[in-house]
């Protein structure tokens, strides 16, 4: 819980943070990894506009008291196309998230006091519905790959990230690479990504909600389950 910011005192907000371990790639090791976590939570501050998710359901008090969710992204394994590995984790994290209902109870004298619910199933979900995911197309030759390998990624100079909703609507587009890309090829990779967006979007949700139909049955995977 925290307090609303000067410019937007009737909404909570998001804050993201990049950790990419040492054990994720060689080149990771000290500080290695700084820039690239730097530039991935960069860009996911970019793509979580205000369209994205409701940040007014996460006032409490205007001016006064807010949830501000913390989405902290740990980097175990690299092995390409981060940006959108990252995007769907974050979703199928803000699909799960559970935010406590809370009261303002304002006394006499005017000073208000936070209640928090005593019921842990008295809780408020996020509309993850506009939330988009990122799709990277990497340019190698005269074609482009969808969901690259680190190999197929070392053999492209330039990729377009791709911001893409379930409804196949773009809400960012951002070059990366040392590379150029005609605007032919710009439109083509647009359109792709839109295709690919859809589709993706479309899986993501299925799991998540077979994951969640599932209840205490649910499978655990990996030592983070």
């Amino acid at each position: 819980m925290g307090v609303p910011k000067l410019e937007k005192p009737n909404e909570g907000y998001l804050e993201f943070f990049v950790d990419c371990s040492a054990n994720a790639a060689p080149e990771f090791e000290g500080r290695g990894g700084d820039d690239l976590g730097t530039e991935i939570a960069n860009t996911l501050y970019r793509i979580f506009n205000k369209s994205s998710v409701d940040l007014k359901s996460l006032c409490i008090s205007a001016q006064e008291h807010c949830w501000v969710l913390y989405v902290d992204v740990l980097l175990l394994e690299c092995g390409g196309n981060l940006f959108d590995a990252i995007s769907i984790a974050v979703k199928a994290a803000l699909f799960n998230t559970r935010i406590p209902r809370v009261r303002v109870l304002e006394d006499e004298e005017g000073s208000k006091d936070i209640e928090l619910s005593d019921d842990p199933y008295d809780c408020i979900r996020l509309s993850v519905e506009n939330v988009p995911c990122i799709v990277t197309l990497c340019k190698i030759g005269y074609r482009h790959v969808v969901d690259a390998t680190l190999q197929e990624e070392a053999c492209s100079l330039a990729s377009l990230l791709v911001s893409v909703t379930s409804k196949g609507v773009v809400t960012c587009m951002r070059k990366v690479g040392k590379g150029s890309l005609d605007p032919e090829s710009i439109f083509e990779m647009m359109e792709t990504s839109k295709r690919v967006g859809k589709a993706l979007h479309v899986s993501l949700q299925s799991v998540l909600h077979k994951e969640e139909s599932l209840g205490p049955k649910r499978q655990k995977v990996g030592f983070l389950g």
